[in-house]
C-alpha cells in the first residue's frame, strides 16, 4: 500500500550522497540540542499526511522542533549510517521485512515503552509492538477487480483457487513480483493450492513455485512497485489482480471501475525506527510515542487509508471509512498475518528466507 515512489525499492543516489556527507556537521550540532528530533516520513503524500498527523501537532504539544524529511527509507541506508557512524536521522520507517534483520545486526535502538500511557500501549496491536520499533500503520495485499470486465451481476474470482482458474474467470492476471523476497505471491500461490492460512508456514517453496508455474502463462505483468499496480488498475490492464489496499481504495474514491475483495488477503505493517546513534534518541522515542497514540492514527488514517495500529483510533473513525482500513478487528480475525520471523529466518548457508526466495525467484521468472 504505497501512494507515491515504491519505498523498498527505490534508493536515491542523492540521498546516499546526503548520508555519506553532506550532513555530518547536523549530527554534530543536533548531539548538542535538545528541542529538536529529524524524521524521515516517507515521501509524496503519505509524507504530507504524517507531516500534518504527526509531525505538526507534536512540535505544537513539546516545543521540540521536527525536521520532517520527505523521503523514503531503505535498510541499506540505514546500515550505512550506522556502520560509518554517520547517524543523520532520529526516526525512520521500515518496513517489516527489513526491520527484524537490522534490529538482529545491531542497527537499532531498543523502544523505551515506559513513557507510553497504559490505555494508549494497550491499544497497539501486539504483532507491531516489538523490542526493535513500533507500527505506523496496517495496509493488505487484496484481491482487485475491474468491474467493468467483472460486474457485480456476473461470477467473479472470490479466493485465490478461483483466480488461478483461468477458463472459468477468463481475464489479464497480474501479480506482485517476487524479486525482493519478502514480497511475492508466494502466499497467494499456497493458498491457491489448498493449503489453509494457518498451515502457509513454514513455507513449501517447491509447492510455490511448482503453482506458480501453472499460472505463469496467464500473468500479463508482475508488477514491481505500488505506483506501477495502480497505473495498470487505472489503466484497465490489471482486469483481476493483487495490489495493496490503500492503492486499490485511493482510485474508488476517485471513481475509478475498481473494487476490492477482502477475502484471504494478507495483512502487513511497516515500522517507527530509532536508528542506533541517533542524535536525538529522547526525542526520538517521545515522537513515536506521539505518533502511536490513538487520536493521532485516527488522523494519518483518515487521510491516508492506512490502517491504525492503535486500535483504540477506530473509536472517532466513522464505520464507513473503518471498514476501508486493513486493520479493522474484522480483517485482523479472518486474513493472514504475514510472518516476519519466517521471512527473517537464516539457514545453515547464512541466507535467510526472504534471500532464497529472491534468487530462486531471479532464475524462475527469465524460464
Amino acid at each position: 500500500m504505497k501512494f507515491s515512489i515504491n519505498r523498498r525499492r527505490f534508493v536515491q543516489t542523492a540521498w546516499t550522497a546526503l548520508a555519506l556527507g553532506a550532513l555530518p556537521s547536523f549530527a554534530k550540532r543536533a548531539s548538542a540540542q535538545s528541542k529538536e528530533v529529524r524524521v524521515l516520513v516517507y515521501g509524496g503524500a503519505v509524507g504530507k499526511a504524517a507531516i500534518e498527523a504527526f509531525a505538526k501537532p507534536f512540535e505544537a504539544e513539546t516545543g521540540i522542533k521536527v525536521t520532517a524529511i520527505t523521503q523514503d527509507f531503505q535498510a541499506a541506508q540505514l546500515e550505512l549510517m550506522v556502520k560509518s557512524n554517520n547517524v543523520t536521522v532520529d526516526v525512520a520507517p521500515l518496513g517489516r521485512g527489513s526491520a527484524i534483520p537490522a534490529a538482529k545486526k545491531g542497527f537499532l535502538e531498543n523502544i523505551d515503552y515506559s513513557i507510553y500511557r497504559k490505555e494508549e500501549l494497550d491499544g497497539i496491536v501486539d504483532f507491531v509492538r516489538q523490542p526493535f520499533g513500533v507500527g505506523i500503520f496496517v495496509y493488505g495485499y487484496v484481491m482487485v477487480w475491474n468491474i467493468k470486465k467483472f460486474p457485480v451481476d456476473k461470477p467473479r474470482p472470490n479466493t485465490w483457487a478461483e483466480f488461478w482458474d483461468v477458463e472459468k474467470f477468463p481475464g489479464a492476471r497480474l501479480l506482485v513480483s517476487g524479486q525482493l523476497g519478502e514480497e511475492g505471491p508466494w502466499e497467494e500461490a499456497l493458498m491457491a493450492d489448498g493449503v489453509p492460512t494457518d498451515k502457509i508456514y513454514p513455507m513449501d517453496v517447491d509447492r510455490v513455485f511448482a503453482k506458480l508455474d501453472q499460472i505463469k502463462p496467464n500473468i500479463r505483468k508482475w508488477w514491481t512497485s505500488g505506483s506501477e499496480s495502480q497505473q495498470l488498475m487505472r489503466s484497465g490492464v490489471g482486469e483481476v489482480m493483487n495490489s495493496y489496499d490503500g492503492r486499490a481504495q485511493l482510485l474508488i474514491d476517485q471513481g475509478d471501475p475498481i473494487e476490492i475483495n477482502r477475502n484471504q488477503a494478507k495483512i502487513t505493517w511497516d515500522f517507527w525506527v530509532i536508528p542506533k546513534g541517533s542524535p536525538n534518541a529522547a526525542n526520538a522515542q517521545k515522537f513515536i510515542e506521539f505518533a502511536t497514540r490513538a487520536d493521532r492514527q485516527a488522523a494519518y488514517a483518515q487521510l491516508t487509508n492506512y490502517g491504525p495500529t492503535n486500535l483504540n483510533a477506530f473509536k472517532p473513525i466513522p464505520d464507513k471509512l473503518a471498514r476501508k482500513l486493513a486493520s479493522h478487528p474484522d480483517y485482523l480475525k479472518n486474513n493472514l498475518r504475514i510472518n516476519s520471523e519466517w521471512y527473517a529466518e537464516v539457514g545453515s548457508d547464512g541466507k535467510t528466507n526472504a534471500e532464497l526466495l529472491a534468487a530462486r525467484w531471479s532464475d524462475w521468472v527469465l524460464r
